[in-house]
């Protein structure tokens, strides 16, 4: 018998959220781009800043998962 964890309304209602679908379709192409400029041979410092920005998209997109909310603080900005 395999462990399941039932989705409750909560979760659900995060998880339909049109910001996550936002921020999943964010990341995604975040990721093609950052490697499409490497393979282009782009600076260091274009690579870095999408690379940055992917890393704020994912953190975001884990508050929202975890039950932050929309309303939570985004990764790197003043409280």
């Amino acid at each position: 018998m395999t462990n399941v964890t039932p989705i409750n309304d909560a979760d659900r209602t995060v998880l339909l959220a049109p910001e996550v679908d936002d921020l999943l379709l964010q990341v995604r192409g975040l990721v093609l781009v950052r490697d499409l400029l490497a393979e282009r041979g782009a600076t260091r410092a274009e690579i870095d800043a999408h690379t940055d920005e992917l890393e704020r998209a994912r953190h975001r997109l884990a508050v929202i998962i975890d039950g932050g909310g929309p309303e939570a603080p985004v990764f790197g900005e003043a409280a």
